[in-house]
């Protein structure tokens, strides 16, 4: 840890470990893919990323980034960092600096703010094109469901891929709708 400032940003959340989990279940192999992790903490969802194959991009806000860094170099091989990288990225305000040819889009445990909803939307819609995977592991609380049953699905198809009851968290895996069906569902 690098400080106590970080407050929920320096623990690993059941949420992070759930998807961690899903990948060496689903033997995720990201060789090649482009990916960007959303609300990084740790960092530990894209490490295990990046160490899977994948051009990763970690993201927080800026008081984050240096745990994240640190804990990159200290779990990174040398021979595959190059491959790594990690910026600021503060939803629905810079999300507009980033491109939207994303392969994988990936977050544990992000939705926890009914305040922040919107923002994320507007940046996973930013973020996202129809071939994007989304995967977005949620520890189940009661504005959770409102947000992965109601608001994300006008913008996106959305299933539970795992759930873990024990620890009460659900990985969804969202994909961009079609703009006709987006347009039907708003009606």
């Amino acid at each position: 840890m690098i400080g106590s400032d970080l407050e929920f940003s320096s623990t690993i959340w059941e949420a992070g470990l759930v998807l961690c989990q899903y990948f060496e279940k689903e033997k995720m192999d990201f060789t090649g893919k482009k990916v960007i992790e959303l609300g990084s903490g740790t960092g530990i969802v894209g490490i295990l990323a990046a160490l899977l194959g994948g051009n990763i991009t970690l993201t927080d806000r800026p008081r984050v980034l240096p745990q994240i860094q640190n804990n990159m170099n200290n779990n990174i091989p040398a021979s595959i960092i190059h491959r790594s990288k990690v910026s600021v990225l503060c939803w629905g305000i810079n999300h507009s600096d980033f491109p939207s040819d994303y392969d994988y889009i990936i977050g544990s445990d992000i939705v926890y703010s009914l305040s922040s909803y919107s923002f994320l939307i507007e940046t996973l819609k930013s973020l996202s094109n129809p071939n994007t995977v989304i995967l977005i592991s949620s520890k189940m609380r009661s504005t959770t469901r409102e947000f992965h049953n109601r608001m994300v699905t006008v913008d996106f198809n959305s299933e539970v891929v795992c759930s873990n009851t024990n620890a009460e968290v659900n990985l969804y895996k969202l994909t961009r709708k079609c703009p006709a069906t987006e347009a039907q569902d708003r009606n």
